[in-house]
């Protein structure tokens, strides 16, 4: 899903098909109206909104980075398991550690919370959603860096 926000309307379109997404798929997270707030992360590392911010948007650019990582180690996964061979979660579970200390000291919850359940989840088509959701929620969280990333992405993939 890649939507430019050239206006308002699809701006709140993309925020309504993330939130049907999020609770078509993760109601028990209850993330779907999930609002990120920099204050407590500003107070607990004693930072300023500005370093905060920055702080946010490379997050952001990592989590949409990431998913092209994540999306090969799930397939890898996939084959592995189509032929009966033991499945390895290691490096996913360490790009899974590495984003999961950045959601917790910027104090992102919603990400949080599924990037835990990424830990210990041995579904393939669950961690295939948690990827999505991951890029829905970074999209949520700075809707013009995500689209600039997206953007950069997918000039880099024509290449």
């Amino acid at each position: 899903m890649i939507y430019f926000i050239m206006n308002n309307t699809i701006a709140l379109k993309e925020q309504e098909d993330t939130k049907i997404f999020l609770q078509k798929n993760f109601i028990d997270l209850q993330i779907e109206n999930y609002q990120y707030f920099p204050d407590e992360a500003m107070e607990e590392l004693g930072l300023d909104f500005d370093l905060v911010n920055q702080l946010v948007e490379d997050y952001v650019t990592q989590i949409l980075t990431s998913k092209v990582i994540y999306l090969q180690y799930l397939e890898a996964l996939q084959a592995n398991k189509e032929i009966s061979r033991k499945l390895d979660f290691t490096s996913l579970r360490e790009l899974t550690h590495k984003n999961l200390g950045v959601v917790r000291n910027l104090r992102i919850l919603d990400a949080g919370k599924i990037l835990k359940d990424m830990m210990t989840s041995t579904d393939l088509e669950y961690l295939s959603l948690c990827v999505e959701a991951l890029v829905y929620c970074a999209i949520r969280l700075k809707p013009k860096r995500a689209h600039e990333t997206l953007r950069l992405i997918e000039i880099k993939s024509s290449f």
